[in-house]
């Protein structure tokens, strides 16, 4: 038999990608489906509301998820990382789940007495169908407290599109359902896609010297019940992410609430992240307010670094920009007159060109497998001092000799973040382990 090679063919604009949905959503394959998953980005997001219980409903190694490792900040102990299954069994596959999900949200509030519980579907108890959002609607007429269904089963897709449907979740759910005891003109809501309690613990200061007010942090060390405030809010400030974009966009067609996305990392940053806020929110006297702020913030700042540039001017670090985190530090080591040189194993990108360009006034960068013999010999022809990258290029340093330091993005937010990384890069590279490290071994100096 005979193919028409013409009609078999695919046509590139009318097919999508092999791991792409049609909503344009990356979609996990047999390869790479254990890395994360949608259950995972939901619980990732929702968990940092620190005063509701999380219950998952499927099998007890569902709580086992990459979701317990990350970085939870956290002023209530109560429910700060405790894990809640239903634990699903032969028989419960069988025969259905959705009355031992019930009668398990019944008892975890009569026992710890949460704000809230969101329940999350995964993929066995979606598969064979369990009725979760009934489960939910009868224990919230027994108990009176909202129970929050949470449609994320693994297999629907990548982190991403959790993270994307625990913020519908929060839109359908939750937002609007309570109103504040007051509101103010200043009042605004701060989004990110992952928990950002340390980086908003370094903004709130400014904020509060402003009188500005946080109604809801989304998420991070967040209450359940200013959750559901959000809605009143003036304006919505989003730490730049693609995938909450659409969330801010929903809050303003649903609740008309503008919104602005500008990063709070750096000290140019901060400065238009202030500026914008205040020319969003109309108000001439808060803008002369955030202006004089602004001068005695960097005035003090760049006292406490003037130090820090003495001892580390003219200093190489090399830095992984495959990494977040990393990116942030570009700046930093820039203004503190070290020699910058990114080190990356893929190619760039054109946003990623022009950030380079911003920061360096170059847009060159070591192109390198992740093989330590192909980066070792740049390292040493550099000389380079410190290696600020993830930690799996932290074996680099132990064969080179030189610092390493794996950074939290979220400790370096604001002025006082800026001050924070200077301290960082500093204390690393001038640590007296190093003096040690590149000593002889004591047979060595026999010989």
């Amino acid at each position: 038999m005979k193919i028409n090679q013409e009609n078999t063919s695919r046509n590139p604009h009318n097919s999508m990608p092999d791991n792409e949905d049609r909503f344009g959503m990356q979609v996990p394959s047999a390869l790479d489906a254990h890395e994360d998953c949608a259950f995972d980005g939901a619980m990732l997001t929702l968990v940092p509301i620190i005063d509701a219980a999380h219950l998952i409903h499927g099998p007890s190694g569902c709580i086992n998820n990459a979701w317990g490792n990350n970085s939870n900040l956290s002023s209530d102990f109560r429910l700060h990382k405790i894990r809640f299954t239903t634990d699903m069994e032969e028989s419960d596959i069988i025969f259905g789940g959705a009355k031992k999900l019930q009668k398990a949200i019944i008892q975890l509030v009569r026992r710890y007495q949460p704000s809230a519980v969101f329940v999350y579907s995964t993929c066995v108890s979606a598969l064979i169908g369990d009725d979760i959002h009934g489960a939910c609607k009868d224990a919230y007429e027994q108990i009176g407290i909202p129970i929050i269904p949470v449609d994320s089963p693994g297999f629907a897709g990548r982190k991403n599109l959790g993270i994307r449907l625990a913020g519908e979740t929060l839109i359908e759910h939750v937002i609007g359902t309570a109103e504040p005891e007051f509101t103010t003109p200043y009042d605004i809501n701060i989004i990110s896609e992952y928990n950002m309690a340390g980086a908003v613990s370094n903004i709130l200061p400014l904020l509060e010297k402003l009188g500005i007010r946080v109604l809801a942090k989304i998420t991070g060390d967040s209450h359940y019940k200013e959750i559901c405030y959000a809605h009143r809010a003036k304006l919505n400030v989003l730490i730049p992410s693609q995938i909450m974009l659409k969330f801010v966009k929903k809050m303003q067609h649903k609740f008309d609430i503008p919104y602005i996305e500008v990063p709070m990392y750096g000290v140019d940053d901060i400065t238009q992240l202030l500026k914008s806020i205040a020319t969003k929110l109309g108000s001439p006297e808060l803008e002369e307010r955030i202006e004089n702020l602004i001068n005695e913030e960097v005035n003090n700042l760049s006292e406490k670094l003037n130090f820090y540039k003495l001892q580390l001017q003219d200093k190489t670090v090399m830095i992984d920009i495959a990494d977040f985190g990393s990116w942030i530090m570009i700046e930093s080591a820039n203004n503190l007159g070290m020699k910058v040189i990114p080190l990356s194993c893929r190619k760039l990108n054109q946003e990623d060109k022009n950030r380079l360009k911003q920061w360096l006034d170059r847009d060159e960068v070591v192109l390198a497998n992740e093989r330590l013999e192909e980066i070792i010999p740049i390292i040493n022809e550099n000389q380079v001092d410190l290696l600020i990258a993830s930690d799996r290029l932290k074996s680099l340093t132990f064969q080179a000799k030189i610092p390493f330091l794996n950074i939290n993005s979220e400790l370096y937010a604001g002025y006082a973040g800026v001050l924070a990384a200077a301290r960082e890069i500093y204390t690393t590279i001038y640590s007296p382990v190093w003096q040690q490290v590149r000593k002889s071994a004591p047979w060595e100096e026999i010989e």
